[in-house]
């Protein structure tokens, strides 16, 4: 299995759609709207996420995750002075489970050590991808309602 990165480009934008809504699959089938709606809830949330990450981290790196040449996710990150965020992880759920997400986790700590920054991602506090982080030594920070924010902090790091 050859994993693989490559930035993402407007062609990816069909693809990256299919990605974002089968993250809401589940949420959706719990709603009494019909195809219709839901596709165009979905366009539109979709855009907005992508609005937000690309104004709020206008310098992030946008990539897509290859298997043989394959999209099966994207990867979102940015580095921030204090930080390496990862803005967004998100794998096709046939592809969850494969170790893939663990290795693109390791290669950002594995960077974070290097260049002596913590390691910061929101999730949300439904998400299953919690037990992954805190395996792979993310602490929880802080939190609302919605949101936990995770951190994981180098040997080297110094913290305020």
């Amino acid at each position: 299995m050859q994993l693989e990165k490559s930035p993402i480009a407007h062609s990816d934008e069909q693809f990256l759609f299919s990605l974002y809504s089968s993250t809401r699959f589940d949420e959706l089938a719990l709603i009494g709207w019909n195809d219709e709606q839901k596709q165009l809830f979905l366009q539109n949330q979709f855009k907005s996420q992508h609005n937000f990450y690309f104004t709020k981290y206008p310098d992030a790196s946008y990539q897509l995750i290859k298997i043989n040449d394959e999209s099966v996710g994207r990867i979102y990150t940015a580095e921030l002075p204090d930080e390496i965020r990862i803005i967004d992880l998100t794998i096709l759920p046939e592809f969850r489970g494969k170790n893939i997400g663990s290795q693109l986790i390791k290669e950002i700590l594995a960077e974070a050590e290097i260049i002596k920054k913590a390691v910061q991602i929101y999730l949300e506090k439904l998400n299953p991808a919690q037990k992954l982080f805190a395996r792979l030594g993310f602490k929880e920070v802080s939190g609302d309602e919605v949101y936990t924010l995770w951190r994981w902090e180098s040997n080297f790091c110094i913290t305020n």
